[in-house]
C-alpha cells in the first residue's frame, strides 16, 4: 500500500508535519550539561538514569513545560513565486480565476496573473545558543525570501539561513541582531531512546505558539516512509501534532531535545503517526552547516540492496542473516580501489553491526572524506575485513541509465528454462550494438518471461542480460540451462543481471514458490 506523508510548515494551502521521540527521568529535573562546541549545549553522558522511566500520572508536567517553552520559537516565512508576464486566466488552474479579475499592479491587462505571487508559511524551531542560532526543518525555510522569528515573550526578529540539508530536512538559521538574554535548549541522546519512552512536543500548530502535547516513542529507525531520502532514520511518535509544528523540538522528560518534529502520515490515512529527525543525526550535521552552509557526505561508490531472506538463502548464508548486499561497484571509486566486489555482504562498519543497506548508507555518509574505515563482510562464505578510504559524495548524482532494457533481434540460438519461467538467447554483436553495450559484454539475453512465473515475480525483465548463475558466468543459453537443471525445486537460483548500466543480484526460486 502506498504511504502518504504530509510535511509540515503551514504554507498557504499545504499542510501537515511533525513529531517523534522519548523521555526517561523525572519531569522537570535539571540535568548536568556537558560542554561541547559553542554552537549547542549537550547533556552530560554520565547523567544517572532511573531504573524505570517516570510515568506522568498524578504529577503535573507544568514545571517542565514552563522551563522549556521560552527556547521554542515560531517561524513565519514569505516566499515569492515569479510568473511569466502575460499569463492569461485560461492558463490558470481551475478555481484561481477569481483572484485575477482586476488589472495587475505589476503589468499586464485585466485577467492576467501578476508577475509575482507571495506565499506565507508557518513553522517552529528552537534556540541552540546565545548567539541566536536556531535549529528547524529545511522545508520550513525552503525558498523563503523573508524569515521572521517570534520568541515566547512575543519579541520578533528577522533571521537568515546559515545552512541547510534537504536530504535530512535539517536547517540552521540565525537571528539578525540577537538579544543577549536568549534562552536555550540542551540536546540529548536520541540513541538512548527506547520504544515506549515518553516524549513532549512543543511548537506552534496553526500558529498557536507554545502548544505542548505528550506521547511516547512508538518506534525507531523508520525509513522508506515516503520522503524519498536514502538517509531517512526517523523516530516515530504518537504525540499529537498539527501543521505548524514542523521544526519544533521533541523533548524527553529530562527536558533534553531528542528529535526535530518533521512529518506525519496524512490524516485521511491514519492519526497518531508522526516522525521526527533524531537529534544525534542533526548534531552530526551542525558543524558543517555552520561552517559551510551545506553537508559534505562520505562516498564509497557502491550500489546496495537489502539482504532479503531469498538472497541470503541463494548466497548460502544462515537463516536470519543481516547486512547490506553490494550489487555493483562503480569504476574509479574508493570501493573499487579498496577491492570491494559485487556479492560482498557488509555486516559491520568499524566494528559496529550493519543490519540493512540504509544503515550502511547513513553510516558512510557521516564519515568525513579522506578518513579510512573498516568494513566487515562475507565474501563467498568467508569473513573478511576491508579498509576503505572514503571519498566525497558528488553533489549531483547522475541518472543511472534506462529503466527498461531495450530489446533487439536475438540469435536463433535460444533456450527455455521452465524452472525459472524465462527464455534466453545468445547476445550477438548486432544486438549488443543495439543495446549500446561494449563488444566484450557477456551473458545471455532474456527474450521471454512466463507471466506470473518465478523470474517475473522476482523482478527479471525482458531485455535483461543474465551474466551469472550461482556465481558462475554464463556465455550461452546452454550454460544457464545446465546450471539451473542441477538445482532442486525450492532452491534459490542466484542470478546476476545487467539492465542498462546497472548490475544486480536477483534470487529466483527454482520452480516457483510452493
Amino acid at each position: 500500500m502506498r504511504r502518504f506523508l504530509l510535511s509540515f510548515a503551514v504554507a498557504s494551502s499545504l499542510v501537515a508535519a511533525l513529531v517523534a521521540c522519548t523521555g526517561r527521568d523525572r519531569a522537570g529535573a535539571e540535568q548536568p550539561v556537558r560542554p561541547t562546541s559553542a554552537l549547542f549545549r549537550e547533556a552530560a553522558l554520565n547523567t544517572p538514569a532511573s531504573a524505570e522511566p517516570a510515568v506522568p500520572g498524578g504529577t503535573s508536567l507544568a514545571p517542565l513545560i514552563e522551563r522549556l517553552k521560552p527556547a521554542v520559537v515560531n517561524i513565519s516565512t514569505t516566499t515569492v513565486t515569479r510568473q511569466p508576464r502575460g499569463m492569461r486566466r485560461g492558463q490558470l488552474p481551475d478555481g484561481f480565476e477569481r483572484f485575477f479579475g482586476q488589472p495587475s499592479p505589476h503589468g499586464g491587462g485585466p485577467g492576467e496573473a501578476p508577475d509575482e505571487q507571495r506565499g506565507q508559511g508557518l513553522g517552529s524551531g528552537f534556540i541552540l545558543n546565545g548567539e541566536g542560532f536556531i535549529l528547524t526543518n529545511h522545508h520550513v525555510i525552503k525558498d523563503a525570501t523573508d524569515i521572521r522569528v517570534k520568541l515566547a515573550d512575543d519579541r520578533e526578529f528577522s533571521a537568515k539561513v546559515v545552512g541547510k540539508d534537504p536530504l535530512t530536512d535539517v536547517a540552521l538559521i540565525r537571528l539578525n541582531a540577537p538579544p543577549r538574554d536568549l534562552p536555550t535548549v540542551v540536546l540529548g541522546d536520541s540513541d538512548a531512546l527506547r520504544q515506549g519512552d515518553f516524549v513532549l512536543a512543543l511548537g506552534s500548530p496553526f500558529g498557536l505558539s507554545g502548544t505542548a502535547t505528550l506521547g511516547i516513542v512508538s518506534a525507531k529507525h523508520r525509513g522508506g516512509v515516503g520522503t524519498g531520502s536514502p538517509y531517512d532514520d526517523f523516530l516515530q511518535t504518537d504525540a499529537a501534532i498539527n501543521p505548524g509544528n514542523s521544526g519544533g523540538p521533541l523533548f524527553n522528560l529530562r527536558g533534553e531535545v531528542v528529535g526535530i518534529n518533521t512529518a506525519i502520515i496524512a490524516p485521511q490515512l491514519g492519526s497518531g503517526i508522526g516522525f521526527a529527525v533524531p537529534i544525534n543525526l542533526a548534531k552530526s550535521l551542525l558543524p558543517q552547516l555552520q561552517a559551510g552552509g551545506k553537508v559534505v557526505r562520505g562516498y564509497v561508490g557502491v550500489s546496495l540492496s537489502e539482504l532479503t531472506p531469498d538472497l541470503a538463502q541463494a548466497f548460502g548464508l544462515p537463516s536470519g542473516s543481516k547486512g547490506a548486499l553490494i550489487q555493483q561497484v562503480m569504476p574509479k571509486t574508493p570501493g573499487e580501489k579498496a577491492g570491494l566486489e559485487p556479492g560482498d555482504v557488509v555486516t559491520s562498519l568499524d566494528g559496529k553491526p550493519i543490519e540493512s543497506s540504509s544503515a550502511l548508507s547513513r553510516a558512510v555518509a557521516l564519515v568525513p572524506p579522506g578518513k579510512s574505515l573498516k568494513l566487515g563482510l562475507v565474501r563467498k562464505g568467508s569473513q573478511k575485513t576491508v579498509s576503505v578510504t572514503v571519498g566525497q559524495r558528488p553533489d549531483d548524482e547522475a541518472a543511472v541509465g534506462r529503466e527498461d532494457g531495450e530489446e533487439g533481434e536475438a540469435s536463433a540460438e535460444g533456450s527455455k528454462s521452465p524452472k525459472l519461467g524465462l527464455k534466453v538467447a545468445t547476445l550477438t554483436p548486432d544486438v549488443a550494438r543495439e543495446l549500446k553495450l561494449p563488444p566484450e559484454t557477456g551473458g545471455v539475453l532474456v527474450t521471454e518471461l512466463v507471466e506470473g512465473g518465478p523470474a517475473e515475480q522476482a523482478g527479471v525483465r525482458r531485455g535483461d542480460l543474465i551474466l551469472e548463475v550461482n556465481r558462475q558466468g554464463v556465455a550461452r543459453p546452454a550454460d544457464l540451462v545446465g546450471l539451473v537443471g542441477k538445482m532442486k525445486e525450492g532452491e534459490m537460483a542466484l542470478l546476476r543481471i545487467r539492465r542498462g548500466p546497472l548490475h544486480a543480484y536477483v534470487a529466483v526460486p527454482v520452480g516457483g514458490r510452493k
